[in-house]
């Protein structure tokens, strides 16, 4: 019988990449400024939630360290990072930058049926309610300014705003509950849609930025508590 050159399988995913992917995704979606205090990560806790042994969840915490979302302290564990108000005003700031660049190119790259979508897939900005289900309209908040950077197609764009998404996502969920934020921002996206629909890149360039600067300018009225 001839011998068969059969290679080794080799998973095409490594668990370290796994358990990176996994925390990533997880500490992003944390509502980190919405809770006083350091978010401690517990290793053997995240080990056991993820089935994987101790050495992945090291290596994927070492490579999220790196990035600047989490950091190492001696003897006390592994935090997620927090910034301060000066620094996430900042981090805000270039986040409008971008996503208003974004805006831009959508109104070129983006297809009509994305364009025209728009309006389905957020319902929550239509109905004047948002303090009804702040929950719900947090969340579709986020996806919209993701959405938003998606429609540009622009995979720079994309890398540049994945790391700042934490921050500036936990900042947008505490904002809406303060003021006549959401109310305010409501009103925006749906000027920022009709641009978009309008394929009007001018105008939505600078709707986008203003919306953005505007968020900024909240966090410095009522961020005191970050520092």
């Amino acid at each position: 019988m001839e011998n068969l050159s059969i290679k080794p399988i080799v998973p095409a995913t490594s668990l370290r990449t796994l358990a990176y992917e996994a925390l990533k995704s997880a500490i992003t979606n944390m509502d980190i400024y919405g809770q006083s205090g350091d978010v401690r990560l517990d290793e053997r806790g995240l080990s056991q939630t993820l089935g994987v042994s101790r050495t992945p969840i090291r290596e994927a915490l070492t490579v999220l360290e790196q990035e600047g979302f989490v950091r190492n302290e001696p003897r006390r564990g592994v935090f997620v990072v927090k910034k301060t108000k000066r620094e996430i005003v900042g981090m805000i700031q270039a986040w409008a930058a971008l996503e208003s660049m974004a805006a831009r190119l959508a109104c070129t790259a983006a297809s009509d049926e994305d364009l025209a979508c728009l309006r389905r897939s957020f319902p929550e900005f239509f109905d004047g309610k948002p303090y009804e289900h702040l929950g719900e309209y947090s969340e579709a908040n986020i996806r919209f300014h993701q959405k938003i950077i998606s429609l540009g197609h622009s995979e720079v764009i994309k890398d540049l705003t994945s790391n700042l998404l934490m921050h500036v996502r936990g900042i947008r969920n505490t904002a809406l509950r303060q003021g006549d934020r959401a109310s305010k921002s409501i009103e925006e996206h749906v000027q920022i849609i009709e641009a978009l629909e309008a394929r009007d890149a001018e105008r939505a360039e600078r709707l986008v930025r203003d919306h953005g600067l505007g968020l900024a300018d909240h966090v410095q009225r009522y961020g005191n508590h970050l520092d």
